[in-house]
């Protein structure tokens, strides 16, 4: 999961390199959090949040196989 999130942020930005994702285990849920370069926040965003939205919908759907509830939060 944190490679699909990786991959899919990478694509997005101007910095690619800057792309980490952080992984904190929950007692009921998996977080990931995002971090992007300062000035790349507003592209894994999207206008209205769109892209921040496809990019949950996406490791939601991935994580359903595994019977697992996990959140995707972007942090700069």
């Amino acid at each position: 999961m944190k490679e699909l999130i990786s991959v899919i942020a990478k694509a997005l930005v101007d910095h690619p390199e800057d792309v980490s994702v952080k992984v904190t285990e929950a007692e009921h849920a998996t977080v990931y959090e995002l971090s992007v370069h300062p000035s790349d926040v507003g592209k894994v965003i999207g206008k209205q949040g769109r892209i921040a939205k496809a990019l949950r919908t996406v490791v939601t759907s991935a994580a359903v196989k595994e019977n697992k509830r996990v959140s995707v939060e972007i942090v700069s």
